[in-house]
C-alpha cells in the first residue's frame, strides 16, 4: 500500500456512520474557553481539532497545551502552528495550576508543543507545571504527554524527578510509517525514551498511543504494540487518524469499531494494564480512567 501523501486539494470523504458525532457548544464550553483565553492559555483540544472537545469541554475537563501555541515540528497528522515560538511565559505554571483548581479536577493531562528551541526541550518547564498543581491541589493526579526532549537523557531526567503520575510519550504510528508521519522524531527514539523512563525509575507509569488509518498493516500494529511492552509501557491507547485540516496526512482507511475492539483484546492479552482502542480514543481522552488502581 502506498504512503499517504500531503495534498492541498484533496477530494472530501464521506465519514462512516461510526465517525459521525454531534458537536455542539454548551454554556460550560463557553465559560472555559473564556477562562482559557483570560489567561492566556492553550488547550491541545482546540490546537489540534479534537473531535471529543464538545464532550469533554462540556464535562469541564481539557488537556492543557504548555510551552505557546507554536510548534517546532511540522507532522504530517499534526494542525498544531508550526514555525518560530514566542518566549516562554513564565507565569503559566501558576496559571495552568489555576484553572486546574478553579476546574476542581482531579485528574489533569499536561501536554505541549515541540520546543526543540530550547535547551532542555521545555522539560523544566514541565518541572515547574507540575510543581505548581502539586502545591495548589495536591490530591489532583498529574499526567503529563510530553515530546522527547531532543533525546535528552538529562532533561527526561529532570521531569522523572518531577515524579508525575503517569508519563506518555508517543509512538503515534507503525515502524514504517513514521519517517512520513512524524517529523525529527522516530520509532525506534520513541522506544528508547520510554525504555529510558523505567531503566531511570522502575515505578514509573508509562503511557503510549498509537493511530489507525494511516495505511499500517494488522501485523505492523501489533509489532508496535509488542514493541511498546518491551519497553516497558503498561498504558495503551489506539484510536482512528482523522485528518484535521486539508493541509494534514490524508486517511488511507476508516478502521472498523469491532477491530479496535479485536485490538484491545490483544493489548490486554499482551500484558497491558489499561488499553483504549476505539474510533475516538485520543491519548488524553478519559485520561483518568485509565489510570491504574493504587497510583
Amino acid at each position: 500500500m502506498d504512503l499517504p501523501v500531503l495534498n492541498s486539494t484533496p477530494e472530501r470523504q464521506r465519514l462512516p456512520r461510526w465517525l459521525v458525532k454531534p458537536f455542539g457548544f454548551s454554556e460550560q464550553i463557553h465559560d472555559l474557553k473564556s477562562r482559557l483565553r483570560d489567561r492566556g492559555l492553550h488547550t491541545v483540544c482546540e490546537e489540534a481539532r479534537c473531535p471529543n472537545l464538545g464532550e469533554c469541554w462540556s464535562r469541564g475537563t481539557a488537556t492543557f497545551m504548555i510551552l505557546g501555541g507554536i510548534c517546532t515540528r511540522h507532522c504530517g497528522f499534526c494542525s498544531v502552528e508550526a514555525g518560530r515560538p514566542e518566549p516562554v511565559d513564565l507565569e503559566e505554571p501558576a496559571k495552568v495550576a489555576e484553572m486546574v483548581s478553579l476546574l476542581a479536577l482531579k485528574h489533569v493531562v499536561i501536554t505541549c508543543v515541540a520546543r526543540d528551541d530550547l535547551s532542555d526541550g521545555g522539560a523544566a518547564h514541565f518541572v515547574n507545571v507540575i510543581g505548581a498543581i502539586r502545591n495548589r491541589e495536591p490530591r489532583c493526579k498529574v499526567e503529563i504527554l510530553t515530546t522527547d526532549f531532543g533525546m535528552s537523557r538529562e532533561a527526561m531526567e529532570t521531569v522523572c524527578r518531577a515524579k508525575p503520575d503517569v508519563f506518555n510519550h508517543n509512538l503515534e504510528t507503525v515502524q514504517r510509517l513514521s519517517p512520513r508521519v512524524r517529523h525529527r522524531a522516530s520509532y525506534e527514539n520513541t522506544l528508547e525514551f520510554l525504555r529510558r523512563i523505567k531503566r531511570f525509575d522502575a515505578s514509573m507509569t508509562t503511557k503510549s498511543g498509537i493511530m489507525l488509518g494511516l495505511g499500517e498493516t494488522r501485523d505492523e500494529i501489533l509489532q508496535a504494540l509488542k514493541d511498546l511492552r518491551e519497553a516497558g509501557c503498561s498504558i495503551v491507547t489506539i484510536g482512528q487518524y482523522l485528518r484535521p485540516t486539508n493541509r494534514n496526512l490524508q486517511v488511507v482507511e476508516y478502521i472498523e469499531p469491532k477491530v479496535f475492539e479485536d485490538y484491545e483484546k490483544i493489548g490486554y492479552s499482551m500484558g497491558f494494564v489499561s488499553v483504549a482502542s476505539g474510533p475516538f480514543v485520543r491519548s488524553s481522552y478519559h485520561a483518568d480512567a485509565m489510570i491504574p488502581h493504587g497510583i
